[in-house]
């Protein structure tokens, strides 16, 4: 028998817990994948959008090639639009050519990967114009965007539906409604699909299928509706290799799919399920299916906030599942001999992978970070459901504090962090953050909620949040908190609101008008719903009226929601970080609470980001960020050394 003694776990308490995941480590590790394309001269490249956090936060475009991985898009260029402000659609993919927006500089460029030394050739002219979601019209040799034209009034933009020749002029083909989308040539280059929509509508509320014949000339005939009214989202058309027009709607509740039928007067489902087969139009790009022939279809939808993969035969209706690792499948592409997709699990962080339709297993291209944790030190969350006000059941995924190098001591709870996500009608998922490891490392624990509102649980879910922002989610998040609780899992002491955007109003009004929590963090949110209103871009500039209520009958509604009216409520220390460049919610949102609070003595603290907009993408911001919020909240808690040096200040501090 050993004698041999293993060494004891130290204790100490939660929140404190020393940790090898760094803010460092998660700035470096934590590169952005998104914009998943197939190109090449046989199609077969798989090209995507990776983001440089060292680079000043730059999306390059790399493509793979044969049996090796390259980058396309040297420095400075990056492949970004903002259209609509949140952009996506950058790039488009013609064999070896390659077209793509200019973040700089909102210019299209033309890359030759076959060119020997290939360099982007800029094709538009320099101006107020913005592109987005191209579109190959290779009958014409032209592009086909969403055009976003800016004028020197500083009114709202002017968007169309816009052909790019090859000699860089342009030629506007549909007008008249508010916003455009999803431009789509259809095989044999006849007809042009797409969607339209108009205020005070978001996508996902109602939008419209449009059809309409190319002529000779390169102008549209005259359109005909085939889908969608303000009372159905419709959303990613595309066509099948034999010319027929599919498409997803929620018209029975639920995000299905839907093609036009040979007559081309009538539409079918092709799948009635519980089940969303799309997300939200927040970006434009967005693919979640797609062909591997006419007669086979390969998707992936969402049950319950998690993500399933699988084979749809038209025909039958027949759904077949395909096995996968992955709990979340972000973008979907189909090869005629395999599947590429953007996914991820609660032990894989985003990845680029590979599913050969003749072979088993997973082909990994490209990690969104390539230095794990050892998976004993990862914390696994659980799905949760939970009772929330008016007999309402929310969602969440709850990850408990996980270091198998301490202990704490006998009989605490930990602190947890309660996460309302942004959007708001947007969504979480339990792939894996280093982000959020670096909260449960130290011995936090982190509550994701779905509230009321999200995507993931159906329409009649999502519209939970109409009338109803800043009341739904923050019930859901003080609900999650008090079952946590409950359940024995969380310091009532020490709970603990964080979000960003939209979720940041959800912090703010749930530690206005809730004492549940004892801390907050908001990264750019919302404080005044009136003020957001008159400052926010045209995208967003009506949302409210279906979150809260339309203007001008209700004033003292918003000012009812709005925490920056109700500061004498509010008496929990709270720290802001915000971008300087935001458009989207413009820093005077945070700066005005900030005053408020210093104003009435709550520790308060305020961190200003040079260079950073809406959503932050820098490496030295996030470190910053990071280990500002954890000073942040260790301090309140008493849990650190208050000698040493502070990476942030906090007004009003009384030691």
């Amino acid at each position: 028998m050993s004698n041999t003694i293993l060494p004891v776990a130290p204790v100490i308490p939660f929140g404190a817990w020393p940790s090898t995941i760094s803010a460092a480590q998660v700035a470096a590790g934590a590169t952005p994948l998104s914009g998943l394309m197939l190109g090449g001269a046989d199609g077969c490249d798989i090209f995507w959008l990776a983001g440089r956090a060292a680079q000043a936060g730059r999306s390059a475009l790399l493509r793979y090639h044969g049996v090796h991985e390259e980058e396309v898009t040297p420095m400075p260029y990056n492949v970004r639009s903002r259209v609509y402000e949140y952009g996506g659609g950058a790039y488009a993919v013609d064999g070896d050519t390659v077209y793509f927006s200019h973040f700089a500089d909102n210019r299209l460029y033309r890359l030759d990967l076959t060119a020997d030394a290939p360099e982007p050739q800029v094709i538009t002219a320099a101006g107020s114009q913005r592109f987005a979601d191209l579109a190959i019209d290779r009958q014409r040799s032209r592009l086909i965007a969403v055009r976003e034209l800016h004028g020197d009034d500083h009114g709202q933009p002017h968007n169309t539906l816009c052909a790019i020749n090859a000699d860089g002029s342009e030629q506007v083909l549909a007008q008249g409604a508010d916003f455009y989308s999803s431009p789509r040539v259809a095989p044999d280059g006849s007809a042009l699909a797409w969607l339209s929509w108009d205020h005070p509508d978001m996508p996902w509320q109602g939008t419209t299928l449009w059809l309409a014949a190319i002529g000779a000339d390169g102008t549209l005939g005259e359109a005909r509706r085939i889908a969608g009214s303000r009372e159905e989202s419709v959303c990613q058309p595309e066509w099948s290799p034999d010319g027929l027009l599919h498409f997803v709607s929620d018209r029975s509740g639920w995000w299905n799919l839907y093609r036009l039928c040979r007559d081309g007067q009538r539409t079918e489902g092709l799948c009635p399920m519980e089940a969303e087969f799309a997300t939200p139009h927040w970006t434009f790009g967005n693919s979640m299916y797609g062909f591997r022939s006419a007669s086979e279809i390969i998707c992936t939808y969402i049950v319950k906030g998690v993500s399933h993969l699988a084979r749809l035969l038209p025909a039958s209706g027949k759904l077949e599942a395909i096995a996968n690792p992955y709990a979340e499948i972000r973008e979907l592409r189909v090869a005629p001999g395999y599947i590429v997709m953007l996914a991820g699990s609660p032990t894989i962080p985003l990845e680029l992978a590979r599913i050969d339709f003749t072979e088993e297993g997973v082909e990994i291209l490209a990690q969104s970070i390539t230095e794990l944790p050892e998976e004993a030190c990862l914390s696994i969350p659980t799905s949760i459901s939970y009772p929330s006000a008016n007999g309402r059941t929310a969602h969440a995924f709850f990850y408990p504090p996980c270091n198998p190098a301490v202990q704490a001591p006998g009989g605490s709870k930990p602190p947890v962090i309660v996460i309302g996500h942004g959007g708001p009608t947007g969504m979480t998922v339990n792939t894996l953050k280093l982000a959020t490891q670096y909260w449960t490392s130290r011995g936090f624990g982190v509550l994701d909620v779905n509230y009321g509102g999200s995507t993931g649980f159906g329409r009649a879910y999502r519209d939970l949040l109409k009338g109803q922002w800043g009341i739904i989610d923050v019930e859901d998040c003080v609900a999650g908190a008090q079952a946590l609780v409950a359940r024995g899992l969380a310091d009532e002491q020490r709970l603990i609101i964080r979000g960003s955007s939209a979720g940041g109003l959800t912090t703010l009004c749930a530690l206005t008008f809730h004492d549940t929590f004892k801390l907050g963090a908001s990264y750019y949110g919302v404080s005044d719903l009136a003020g957001l209103d008159a400052d926010s871009h045209k995208f967003e500039s009506h949302y409210n009226e279906y979150l809260i209520a339309p203007q001008p009958a209700a004033a003292e509604l918003y000012k009812a929601r709005s925490p920056i009216h109700h500061t004498d409520k509010l008496s929990c220390p709270m720290i802001f970080f915000q971008g300087q460049d935001d458009k989207v919610v413009p820093p005077k949102q945070s700066e005005m609470m900030v005053q408020a609070l210093k104003a009435r003595g709550v520790p308060v603290a305020y961190v200003a980001l040079e260079g950073e907009g809406h959503g932050f993408r820098k490496a030295d911001t996030i470190v910053r960020t990071l280990e500002a919020e954890l000073y942040f909240y260790q301090r309140m808690f008493g849990l650190h050394d208050a000698t040493a040096s502070a990476p942030v200040q906090i007004d009003n501090l009384q030691d």
